[in-house]
């Protein structure tokens, strides 16, 4: 797997295209999105060809396929996109964003926390600490739209979403609400997909952008 914030290298002929992602690397479980991603790019034959970046520089943003915003502390990975004065390239961004738990927060048009600067690219009412304190995380088997058998995820510290708008579709939800849901080219989780080892989740993000 190379490490690089630019532009894949040409295909050859008979060789399968890469994808370029990177993962916003401001605060928050970093590494182990890459690791995430790195996991489905194997499993789909992709890995080779790809690159996988760590994103603290918002030039970087536009010369990428995939964006990964990851979980930590939505209220400061909002602040440091506003210091850092990537929330311009990221509403612009043409690719897919992957959001999970903070991330999914920061997708969001309404957060019941006036401290987090929501992207808004996902119509989305979130509580943004839905089942309390860290102590309070859990594990839950879903049934997630798209894969064939229930998914193992892991919340901590989750948000729920508690409404969503036109275009949002919904791809799983549990009784306090709404906890995945992909928009255009964007999927938003509350849950940490990136914590263990099943790749599907990633996959089917890729794959709905066509890779």
């Amino acid at each position: 797997m190379n490490f690089r914030k630019t532009h894949s290298p040409i295909t050859k002929p008979g060789e399968t295209a890469g994808v370029r992602v990177g993962v916003l690397a401001l605060q928050g479980d970093v590494s182990e999105h890459v690791d995430g991603f790195a996991r489905a790019l194997q499993a789909m034959g992709l890995l080779e060809n790809s690159h996988i970046s760590l994103v603290r520089h918002a030039e970087e943003i536009d010369d990428l396929d995939v964006l990964a915003i990851p979980g930590g502390e939505s209220t400061t990975i909002s602040r440091l996109i506003d210091k850092n004065r990537m929330r311009e390239p990221i509403l612009s961004f043409e690719g897919g964003i992957f959001a999970t738990c903070a991330g999914m927060v920061l997708m969001a048009t309404d957060v019941d926390d006036p401290r987090v600067n929501c992207l808004g690219l996902i119509d989305l009412t979130v509580d943004r600490n839905a089942f309390g304190r860290q102590r309070e995380s859990f594990e839950a088997d879903l049934e997630i739209k798209g894969l064939d058998s229930p998914y193992h995820a892991v919340f901590i510290r989750a948000p729920v979403a508690t409404e969503s708008g036109a275009g949002v579709e919904i791809l799983s939800r549990i009784d306090q609400g709404i906890v995945g849901v992909h928009c255009g080219k964007h999927f938003a989780l509350a849950f940490h997909p990136e914590l263990g080892n099943d790749p599907r989740i990633h996959i089917l993000f890729l794959e709905r952008l066509g890779f």
